[in-house]
């Protein structure tokens, strides 16, 4: 009965994984209560992810990548990336590579790509290239890098916990470098010789950016004030028009003057014309009910509609929402986002697809770019969001530059303390924590803004899944029904089929969930046949890292999918011969380095 609670639970868990009806992290948590109240994990063991050594030090690795990407070290590797990557594609790949994966070993990846997305499609406008010809790249190196090092992802130190709750150890800092800059060195070529002619040009390089990458010249309209009792003679908020139709008011005219934003305590006169956003459908209901003059279309013959929504004093910007931003899940209305950030969304990319209408009413998702258009104070303001990230980022300086050496020192002496066991990875990681904050490197309020608390608990919440599936003998059954697959085929293809299974089961679920699902029995199965059970775990922990094929799959493709205007397709094409290669060179990497 334990045995098909469990795996009842387990594919009630993978299903809402599949079709993310909540957030992962949601769902773990979900799971993991779920096991507690079925009696399948005791209250302790069901909480024990919150003090493994494994979160807590995913947790510290958080801060130290903040208190050193906030220092600008990582900013000043951005000009070396420009003044190298000269003006191919094939030269440009091959310089993210040498500069973005070291970094990546010991940094944070969804850090490092924060960074490097803005310079990389500032990059590209000089060069008059697509930024969806390097957006990808980015984001497969920086996973390649992280597979370096331990410290380089957070599946990396989940494994090495779970490795050690099974009595195989935990890994050292350096336990699969050489392994790791095989594989991230296999991986740059492809990505050099073979990625090129894959990959798309799906934003067009100097495009019009709100008339072509957005396609907002049908959602543009001006229209002129007639005499109406609902308008005239009321400021914009008591109007309101905002409110009653699904518009947003960008600017107001009145004899050829520009009213910079905020808008909403203007007295509308007749004759004012207001340039607004929205459908056709709602403009037309406007006319209709506020006696209203539309305007054919805002006059565009000699400029663009980008240079119509732009003056010396309003701009637009794309940015993206983070993962760790307080928006997600809210809508614009709920938020009151025009009234707190005094900025209008004009419309919103997910991937491929782009929101136009309705958008108070859409619930914001993570990676989701907006494309805002308000002052252009204001908009600088939004550079300084810690949800946001603006694609295109301006007149902002590194925050402590003087604070930089002090900050690698740390990093460094966390390495070199875990690296020759002075002390456990867990406890050398909290001392940098400590030092990062005592040297000023990141405020005491800083240091709760760095981590990333849904990975946090999705981490937490899944590890009392390992502890249920090896208390209930899951594990051992589905490992005992492994064992007979594993004497039809020798030993080498069923550690690829470990590295292969994991590899998919990443892209559908989080790299962690993977992990803990399959780690376990991949070791159980090793002991039954006698095999390496740390080349199975190698295995599983190499597949579960590298995460090509959707941009789902991991944080750093969804970060990359809307800003370079992706197809869901793109990374499958792709990412599919990548995760293809890795699956042919990793598993006999790993038995001539580690042994079968």
């Amino acid at each position: 009965m334990e045995i098909l609670l469990t795996i009842a639970i387990v594919l009630l868990a993978l299903m809402c994984f599949i079709g993310e009806w909540l957030p992962v992290d949601v769902t773990a948590l979900a799971l993991m209560v779920s096991l507690m109240t079925l009696g399948l994990v005791t209250p302790e063991e069901g909480i024990s992810g919150f003090s493994n050594s494994a979160t807590m030090t995913v947790m510290a690795m958080f801060i130290l990548s903040a208190g050193i990407a906030r220092t600008g070290v990582i900013q000043v590797l951005s000009n070396l990336l420009i003044n190298w990557g000269g003006k191919h594609t094939t030269r440009q790949i091959f310089t993210m590579g040498i500069i973005l994966a070291p970094i990546t070993a010991f940094i944070n990846n969804t850090a490092v790509v924060a960074v490097f997305l803005p310079v990389v499609e500032e990059w590209c406008k000089k060069q008059g290239m697509s930024v969806s010809k390097l957006l990808i790249p980015l984001s497969y190196i920086t996973i390649l890098g992280g597979t370096i090092t331990l410290l380089g992802t957070s599946t990396n130190v989940l494994a090495s916990g779970l490795s050690e709750q099974l009595g195989y150890g935990a890994f050292s800092i350096f336990e699969f470098t050489q392994l790791g800059l095989i594989t991230a060195v296999a991986g740059l070529v492809y990505l050099i010789v073979v990625a090129p002619r894959l990959l798309p040009k799906r934003r067009k390089p100097n495009s019009d950016l709100v008339g072509q990458d957005y396609q907002l010249k049908d959602y543009v309209f001006e229209m002129v004030l007639e005499a109406c009792p609902y308008l005239i003679n009321k400021t914009l908020s008591d109007s309101q028009l905002q409110r009653q139709f699904d518009v947003d008011v960008l600017e107001l005219i009145r004899n050829n003057y520009h009213f910079p934003q905020p808008l909403g305590d203007k007295i509308l006169q007749e004759g004012d014309i207001l340039l607004v956003r929205g459908s056709c459908e709602e403009l037309f209901k406007v006319k209709r009910e506020r006696c209203v003059n539309i305007l054919p279309e805002v006059e565009l013959s000699d400029r663009s509609l980008e240079a119509t929504l732009t003056t010396d004093e309003e701009g637009i910007m794309e940015v993206l929402i983070l993962s760790n931003s307080h928006l997600v899940g809210f809508t614009l209305k709920e938020l009151h986002f025009r009234q707190r950030y005094n900025a209008t969304v004009l419309a919103i990319r997910r991937g491929e697809e782009l929101i136009r209408t309705r958008l108070s009413n859409v619930p914001l998702r993570f990676g989701d770019i907006l494309l805002l258009q308000g002052p252009k104070q204001s908009l600088i303001g939004m550079q300084m969001h810690r949800g946001l990230l603006a694609i295109e980022q301006k007149e902002i300086a590194p925050i402590r530059p003087e604070k930089a050496i002090i900050a690698i020192s740390i990093g460094l002496g966390v390495v070199l303390l875990a690296a020759f066991n002075v002390f456990p990875i867990v406890v050398s990681a909290l001392i940098g924590v400590v030092l990062m904050v005592i040297t000023g490197c990141l405020k005491p309020a800083e240091l709760y803004q760095a981590v990333r608390w849904d990975i946090i608990f999705l981490l937490a919440s899944l590890i009392p899944l390992g502890i249920a599936m090896k208390n209930s003998g899951t594990t051992h059954l589905l490992a005992d029904n492994l064992v007979l697959l594993g004497t039809y085929i020798p030993a080498y293809w069923l550690l690829t089929f470990f590295f292969v299974i994991t590899a998919l089961t990443t892209e559908v679920l989080s790299n962690s969930a993977a992990v803990v699902l399959l780690l376990p029995i991949a070791a159980e199965v090793a002991d039954m046949l006698q095999l390496n059970p740390f080349a199975f775990i190698l295995a599983v922990t190499f597949a579960a890292s590298n995460s090509f094929m959707t941009p789902l799959g991991y944080q750093t493709n969804t970060m990359v999918y809307g800003a370079g205007g992706y197809k869901f397709t793109d990374f499958l094409r792709v990412g599919a011969p990548l995760t293809l290669l890795m699956s042919l060179i990793v598993p006999p990497l790993i038995i001539r380095l580690y042994g079968l």
